[in-house]
């Protein structure tokens, strides 16, 4: 089996199982307890306004995506097209179901903090991985599958894998500076009218628009980030089998898909690492030696591809 055969199944197959680690993960954190009336009370309020903005969101830029698809379709073709429609769905379905179980973890982690560190800590961190693995996940099967369809259809698959990432960058935009713009105005509204004008506590929610804050956080922060961070990891692989192929040809092409197929494994390795000691710890070490962990094995990963698939050790110093 030669090398772009490898690359052809590991890819997918690789972000076939970041995708079930995630929902997996979610089912973990959507099981633990919701908490008291109360917290479930305000984490309703948060939630609900968190999802009638997005969908409220996705109304608007929905129509100028297919207008934008329809545009390239004609003057760069439908190949590009199609993966300008790609990218911006995968963009929208991170963002979603990345804020959905981040507005549901919220009030299980806050819960769980009444119980102790590692109850707590485990909560967050699986809704945060959960957003991880849609990321890595839906990146790398979104490429795999461009690449599927050009080995197969014997066409460059360079020509347009520009789209993909166009589309991932230009929903992404509006979903980070939408959601920042929204987040910024309700905490300044919440701050001059609750503290300055009422007198109400920083926070409280007592105050509509601490709700609306809280809201904005969740947009902002969550969606907002993954469809960012989707953007970045989206391009940055597209930019690396374009400039890959030109130095190495075929197997600067297929190393990207290799390399960071590796790097999900080995950060689904650094998750289980990522425990607290005891409830006095400080909560970052935890999180340093899950990172350290991926961050090594996945050293060991780019030194071997850059050595054996690259002949070119010192493309591996550089990805280390």
């Amino acid at each position: 089996m030669n090398i772009q055969l490898i690359a052809l199944f590991a890819a997918p197959l690789t972000a076939i199982a970041a995708l079930i680690y995630g929902v997996i993960l979610a089912k973990k954190v959507l099981r633990e307890d919701p908490g008291s009336e109360a917290l479930q009370k305000i984490a309703f309020a948060v939630k609900s306004g968190a999802m009638a903005y997005l969908k409220k969101q996705f109304s608007v830029v929905g129509p100028i995506m297919l207008i934008l698809a329809a545009v390239i379709s004609f003057t760069l073709g439908q190949g590009m097209a199609i993966t300008f429609l790609l990218g911006a769905l995968f963009s929208a379905l991170i963002g979603y179901f990345g804020m959905y179980v981040a507005v549901s973890a919220n009030v299980r982690t806050a819960n769980n903090a009444q119980k102790g560190l590692n109850p707590a800590l485990s909560t967050a961190f699986s809704a945060g991985t959960v957003n991880g693995m849609l990321v890595v996940g839906l990146g790398l099967l979104g490429v795999s599958l461009i690449y599927i369809w050009s080995y197969f259809a014997k066409t460059n698959a360079t020509d347009v894998l520009v789209g993909y990432g166009f589309g991932a960058a230009l929903l992404a935009l509006f979903m980070r500076v939408g959601g920042g713009i929204f987040t910024k105005a309700a905490d300044v509204g919440a701050d001059l009218v609750g503290k300055v004008e009422k007198g109400i506590p920083e926070d409280d929610p007592r105050n509509p628009a601490v709700i609306a804050d809280n809201v904005g956080d969740n947009v902002g922060d969550c969606a907002g980030m993954a469809a960012d961070v989707f953007e970045s990891y989206a391009l940055t692989i597209v930019a690396a089998m374009i400039l890959g192929g030109q130095l190495f040809g075929l197997a600067g092409v297929v190393f990207p898909l290799l390399a960071r197929s590796g790097a999900v494994w080995t950060s689904i390795l650094g998750t289980f690492f990522v425990k607290a000691k005891s409830d006095r710890e400080n909560p970052i070490k935890p999180l340093i030696r899950g990172f350290i962990v991926s961050a090594v094995a996945a050293a060991v990963i780019f030194m071997l591809l850059a050595t054996y698939l690259l002949g070119e050790p010192k493309a591996g110093y550089a990805a280390v």
